[in-house]
Parts: structure tokens; C-alpha cells; sequence
């Protein structure tokens, strides 16, 4: 009896460790949550300024109020996401997850590919967000190694992209379009140039905040129904990204039959 309670004891630390470590953090869902409602809105203003409904400004010229507001939409969840993938590495370190996991993103953002090219075959989707989350989702487990260096190639990344962006060096290629700038014109367009690195950046203060996957700082942990309803969308960012366009479009075809019908290739 005496020799087994060590052994109940060191069971007893694994469960809860492991509990800790496959909980979800309200704080990182909620700041997700508050990018997912800026999403929703900014698209909404951006398909009534492209349907002609109502102009809006949006997405606006380059450095524009509101070019600003989708970098700080898209900055919020690479930021988060690079959080969430070293917590869910310590979970698990094999990469085959995370491949799997980028290869659907990535089938995600052909389909909106495809259905853009039928609506708008001039400025289609050719590497959009699901693309780059997709790509991401499938390098980024091979720099799970690295802390430190995570930090300082990010903002290498980050630093590089930026000045080809700002500088108007583009790829001339069409195949290098997902690595860095290229100059087209499109719906939607986030190259690995700058973004991965902010991705990067995003894991290393994942490692930091939350090594092994728990906690490293004091917060309260809420079951409070109210957090866990706003924390509900920053839970399923991907669906509601993909469920948000047949919806807004839906709503505003029963609003505006005139205004959106022409859009339809039939």
C-alpha cells in the first residue's frame, strides 16, 4: 500500500497534466473571436462595394483606413495560429496532422479559386488566405525545433516581404506568386512573403507563453457561459470563413435581386 501511492500519486500528475494540455485558452479564442467579427463585417462592406449596392470604400487603396483594417484582421489570426500550432505540436510531434490539416485548407482555397475564376475570371483567387494558411499549415511543423531562431528568421521574413512589397519588387513568375509579391490583380492575395514570417513570430511566442502546451502566466480559467459563447467563433474560424460568403451573398440576393443577379453566370 505504502510502495503504491507514489505510483497513484504520479498517475494522478499525468491526468492532469495531460488535461492541461488538451484545454483550449479562452484568451487566445477570444482574440480570435473579435478578428472573426471584423472579418464578417469587412467582407459584407466589401460585397456591397463590389456588387455596386452601396460604395464603401473597401478594401480601399494601398495604405488606405481600410487596407489597414484587413492587415490587422489577417496579422491577428497568422499571430494566433502560430500560438495554437506549437500548443498543439507539444500535444503531438508527429507532422502528419499538420500536413493533413494544411492539404484541406489548401482544398478549401482551390474550390474558392475555382467558384471566383466562374464569377470574376479577370480577378480570381490565385493564393489567397486559405491558400497561404494551407502552405503554412504544412511547413511550419519543421520549425517547431527552433525557439529563438523562430523569432529572428520571422522578422527576417516579415522585414523582406515588406520591403519587396513597399518597393515594388514582384515575381514575374506565375508559380513564385505564393512565395512573394507578385503584381496582378485579384480578390485576394497573401504571399509567404511577408506573412510566413509573421506565422514564425506567432510560434515563438507560443513557445514562450505556452511551453509543453500549458500556461506559462496567470489568467483566470472561465467556464463562464458568456465566455464560452463569445469564444464559440474564435473556436471555428475556418468554418465560419467559408459558411460567411454563401451567407452574406445569400442575404443580399434576397435584398438586392437586381443589384447581384448579374453576377450570376447563368
Amino acid at each position: 500500500m505504502i510502495e503504491s501511492c507514489p505510483k497513484h500519486q504520479q498517475m494522478a500528475d499525468t491526468k492532469q497534466a495531460s488535461a492541461t494540455r488538451h484545454r483550449r485558452f479562452w484568451e487566445i479564442d477570444l482574440l480570435r473571436t473579435g478578428a472573426v467579427g471584423l472579418m464578417v463585417a469587412f467582407h459584407t462592406l466589401v460585397l456591397l462595394d463590389y456588387f455596386g449596392i452601396r460604395q464603401t470604400g473597401v478594401p480601399g487603396p494601398h495604405h488606405g483606413p481600410w487596407w489597414w483594417v484587413s492587415i490587422a484582421i489577417v496579422s491577428t489570426f497568422t499571430f494566433t495560429a502560430g500560438i495554437s500550432l506549437t500548443i498543439a505540436h507539444s500535444k503531438s510531434n508527429r507532422i502528419s496532422p499538420f500536413v493533413l490539416r494544411g492539404l484541406k485548407i489548401l482544398g478549401w482555397g482551390m474550390a474558392i479559386t475555382l467558384v471566383t475564376w466562374i464569377i470574376d475570371p479577370y480577378r480570381y483567387v490565385r493564393f489567397g488566405i486559405l491558400h497561404f494558411f494551407g502552405v503554412t499549415f504544412m511547413l511550419a511543423p519543421f520549425f517547431t525545433r527552433f525557439r529563438f531562431i523562430n523569432l529572428i528568421l520571422g522578422a527576417a521574413v516579415m522585414a523582406a516581404g515588406i520591403y519587396m512589397w513597399e518597393e515594388g519588387i514582384y515575381a514575374n513568375t506565375p508559380w513564385l506568386l505564393w512565395l512573394m509579391p507578385y503584381g496582378f490583380a485579384t480578390m485576394d492575395y497573401w504571399p509567404l512573403f511577408p506573412f510566413f514570417g509573421l506565422f514564425l513570430v506567432g510560434m515563438f511566442f507560443g513557445e514562450i507563453l505556452y511551453p509543453q502546451g500549458n500556461r506559462r502566466f496567470y489568467i483566470p480559467d472561465s467556464s463562464n457561459p458568456v465566455i464560452s459563447a463569445l469564444t464559440l467563433p474564435g473556436r471555428h474560424p475556418l468554418v465560419i470563413y467559408i459558411a460567411q460568403w454563401p451567407a452574406i451573398i445569400g442575404i443580399l440576393l434576397l435584398l438586392f435581386p437586381a443589384k447581384v443577379l448579374p453576377y450570376f453566370p447563368f
